[in-house]
């Protein structure tokens, strides 16, 4: 499997994991709301699922890979941005930039073919 499929799967995954974890897990909401963030949680959870479907998808259908790929990477922006704001560590805010750099990977590999 070439390495563009690899990063898509192990993003698409995660994503999974997460979203998974923001329905079982209370302390996710608990974040979203010391991000401020409380009544887009939900809104946040769906496009990462969606992101992380897209991902998966745009096997079969590049363009759905470049867009999936591109969306979550300005998410992951956004959620390192809110990190800053919020004055978080660097180890608590590297999810955030590693998802935002997987996923910029993938989009301009994509581009690039």
């Amino acid at each position: 499997m070439e390495l563009v499929k690899i990063c898509a799967v192990v993003s698409s995954l995660s994503f999974i994991c997460y979203v998974i974890s923001y329905f079982v897990s209370p302390n996710m909401k608990k974040e979203f709301i010391r991000y401020g963030l409380q009544k887009l949680g939900l809104f946040v959870i769906i496009l990462q699922f969606i992101g992380a479907l897209g991902l998966i998808i745009g096997f079969k259908y590049p363009t759905i890979l470049l867009f999936s790929s591109l969306g979550l990477s300005l998410l992951m922006m956004a959620g390192l941005l809110v990190r800053i704001r919020l004055k978080d560590s660097l180890w608590a805010s590297f999810p955030a930039l590693f998802f935002m750099l997987l996923n910029a990977y993938i989009f301009l590999r994509i581009i690039i073919q």
